[in-house]
């Protein structure tokens, strides 16, 4: 394994979904499968155990799901980040996860190399959405009414994200944890009808809001 390969757990309660995920990744020396798990409360003593760069979670598990194993993780304020690969692209499952800490949400129709690209973003602490949750997760935080206008710390946290600042430098940048920047990005996301920072940064800048 290289000393600068970004270490990954798969958690999937499918031996033949962690084996294709662990050969596709074995292609590539950019990054390296250090551990499995095959329920949410397996993934959460691996990755204690383990300390990868970033958790590839399934949702759905018998024995215990990814959103409580999500919320567990983050409860514990592991450094490792979680990038959920599903099947289910429902706004309640996107809302959850990203809720309970997730920074990545793609789905397992998603290709390798849009795939890569993910897994490097999140463990750089970087949020990616598919765009059809994206779609799904903004229309839910928007909802009826929402307000469009950015706060003080929103336009403090875009302000941030235009300079291309991770999350983590984010949180201690502004003394709050990564979680509630992840909450505010997914506000301004909604307030600016974005899916993504770079959308964001854009439309921010269109409209005045960054000067």
């Amino acid at each position: 394994m290289s000393a600068d390969a970004i270490t990954v757990l798969i958690a999937d309660d499918h031996p033949v979904v962690r084996d294709g995920l662990r050969g596709m990744f074995a292609a590539s020396t950019e990054f390296a499968v250090v551990g499995e798990a095959s329920s949410g409360p397996e993934a959460v003593v691996v990755t204690l155990g383990l300390d990868p760069d970033v958790v590839l979670m399934d949702l759905r598990m018998p024995r215990g799901g990814g959103v409580e194993a999500i919320a567990e993780l983050t409860a514990r304020k592991v450094r490792s980040r979680v990038l959920v690969l599903t099947t289910y692209d429902t706004d309640t499952d996107a809302f959850s996860a990203v809720k309970a800490g997730a920074i990545g949400y793609l789905l397992k129709d998603t290709p390798r190399d849009e795939l890569f690209a993910a897994v490097r973003a999140v463990a750089e602490g970087r949020t990616v959405l598919s765009p059809v949750v994206a779609s799904r997760l903004l229309s839910r935080v928007r909802g009826p009414g929402a307000s469009r206008s950015l706060s003080a710390r929103e336009r403090e946290v875009l302000t941030l994200v235009a300079k291309g600042t991770s999350n983590r430098a984010i949180a201690q940048e502004l003394f709050i944890s990564e979680a509630t920047v992840k909450t505010h990005l997914t506000h301004i996301f909604g307030k600016l009808e974005v899916a993504d920072r770079a959308a964001a940064v854009a439309t921010a800048y269109d409209r005045g809001i960054l000067g």
